[in-house]
């Protein structure tokens, strides 16, 4: 046993813990409490295993896992960026790289590259395994929503074209997903809990 790689370990593991600290602006189902960045990853994992016979292509499940448990891990630096923000970009920052460096780096060097690898895997979203991992990061929040009579929508003023435009990557991970999600944003409408422009 290499004891430097178990202290190692173990201090990634304390240091993750800072994820359960991160707030989201999306509301759990039918709750009014906002959910936390670990309760989101562990959620996405369950659907990732649940929904994987939904992929368009074949998938690598565990790898999926792996990736939606990790992909907000830089959070704890980065911080939390609301998917509808109009100020700041929900795209690969140079701040999030250099979290992905430090938080994973705390691993010894082979778990480091594989964690940073993962990441950037799930960032690109060219994979069949990130397209559907990026599938369940953003159906999560959409079933919420729907849950929660409109949810963040209606709190921050979202319309239908700017849900539409950033839910419409499901179909990338899954097209039977995606012909649900669609289905749901439209009914939302009709129930008046999302509205158009």
């Amino acid at each position: 046993m290499n004891t430097k790689d178990l202290s190692d370990q173990i201090a990634f593991i304390k240091e993750i813990d800072k994820v359960k600290y991160i707030q989201r602006k999306t509301k759990l189902f039918n709750s009014d409490r906002c959910e936390n960045d670990a309760e989101h990853s562990w959620h996405l994992a369950l659907m990732a295993i649940v929904l994987a016979e939904h992929s368009n292509e074949p998938i690598d499940v565990l790898k999926v896992v792996k990736m939606v448990l990790i992909h907000d891990i830089v959070e704890i630096d980065a911080g939390d960026v609301f998917i509808y923000d109009t100020v700041k970009n929900h795209s690969n920052t140079d701040e999030e790289r250099l979290a992905a460096n430090r938080i994973f780096g705390l691993l010894p060097k082979n778990q480091a590259e594989e964690f940073i690898s993962i990441w950037e895997e799930f960032e690109a979203g060219e994979t069949n395994e990130a397209k559907f991992a990026r599938s369940m990061d953003r159906l999560e929040p959409l079933l919420q929503n729907t849950s929660n009579n409109g949810g963040t929508w209606k709190e921050f003023g979202v319309k239908y074209d700017k849900v539409y435009e950033k839910k419409s990557i499901i179909k990338e991970g899954s097209n039977s997903i995606w012909n649900y999600a669609e289905g749901l944003i439209n009914e939302s409408v009709e129930k008046g809990i999302l509205e158009k422009e």
